[in-house]
């Protein structure tokens, strides 16, 4: 019974079905019809003109799109606790050849547009300093909480009057627009490019990168190219991201995943460090009252001192999460 990250849940039956048929000979690289349509597919979900590229894993699609917006010798605004900053084993900045990752603050880990500000306005503007050239923010935040689109939009709006690109790590964007009950275009207002997470969410091994500036993905291809990312049978990436928004599977996912997670919230009401916005729960835990879960079979991580992390997915079984919450709401 496990509850250690949605990167481990199963991939959804339609992705495979939709690889399969994908099984034909076509072109290759980009070049085949299922990754030619990518672009109409995605400007149709935002309502608005996009380029949308496929790749293979989260980490990449950040790193190759802040490469994109902000030069070696320039730096990214991020939070503290950003998946950039803190999981990616320093590829934003080999990527970027070197730009440097400039933390922000902020409750649960959301910046404001005053701790974004006071980054910034703390750099003197020479030679000497890195200057700020984007702005990245995660939509669900690695929490669990999210930001709403008036909060996206006052940063990206701040970001915009410094000269600054944004950048959106949205590895968790479903259970964000599932949880706000908005739409994509509203949660990316002011965004330039999008790390469009489906792999937690049912895919298996596609992330889509979707430019809200078309200008911006030729360099992008190029660049996922020369990282080595560029796969022969890029088709049955395409495959992924088209069976995923096919009748809004990519929604209905998200949404239960985050039901489980509020399942187990009211279970862990007392318990909580963090809001529950979306799949990720953080619970206060001693060591003993984990061991008992443990002893039940029950999977998660120890994510710092007294504190434990339970992370649901669209296929986390009903009855496990009953069980779970049974569980959790009976510890001593």
């Amino acid at each position: 019974m496990q509850f250690f990250s949605d990167n481990v849940a199963p991939v959804h039956p339609a992705v495979f079905a939709a690889m399969q048929a994908a099984d034909t000979v076509d072109s290759g690289y980009d070049g085949d019809r299922l990754s030619q349509a990518l672009d109409a597919r995605f400007s149709a979900l935002f309502g608005r003109e996009v380029a949308a590229l496929w790749v293979p894993t989260g980490t990449v699609a950040n790193s190759i799109a802040l490469a994109t917006i902000c030069q070696p010798y320039g730096g990214v605004i991020c939070h503290g606790e950003a998946h950039i900053q803190n999981d990616e084993c320093g590829a934003p900045e080999f990527y970027t050849h070197g730009a440097k990752l400039l933390l922000a603050g902020g409750a649960d880990a959301r910046m404001t547009p005053e701790t974004v500000a006071a980054v910034a306005d703390a750099i003197a503007n020479d030679v000497h300093r890195v200057q700020p050239h984007a702005l990245s923010l995660t939509n669900a935040t690695e929490l669990g909480t999210v930001y709403s689109p008036a909060q996206v939009l006052a940063l990206s709006s701040l970001a915009k009057a410094r000269g600054w690109r944004v950048h959106m790590d949205g590895a968790r964007l479903a259970n964000a627009i599932v949880h706000l009950g908005c739409s994509p275009a509203a949660l990316t207002e002011g965004v330039d490019v999008l790390s469009f997470g489906f792999v937690k969410n049912g895919g298996m091994s596609a992330e889509a990168l979707v430019f809200f500036d078309p200008a911006l993905a030729d360099d992008a291809r190029r660049r996922r190219k020369r990282g080595g990312h560029l796969l022969s049978k890029g088709r049955y990436l395409a495959a992924q991201l088209h069976a995923m928004l096919e009748d809004d599977l990519w929604l209905a996912n998200a949404r239960a995943a985050n039901a489980a997670a509020a399942e187990l919230a009211t279970a862990a009401n007392g318990r909580l460090i963090h809001p529950v916005e979306a799949n990720e729960l953080f619970l206060r835990m001693t060591p003993a009252e984990a061991s008992v879960l443990r002893a039940q079979g029950y999977g998660f991580y120890d994510w710092s001192e007294g504190v434990v992390r339970f992370v649901t997915h669209w296929a986390s079984p009903i009855a496990e999460v009953h069980a779970l919450a049974r569980a959790i709401a009976t510890l001593s």
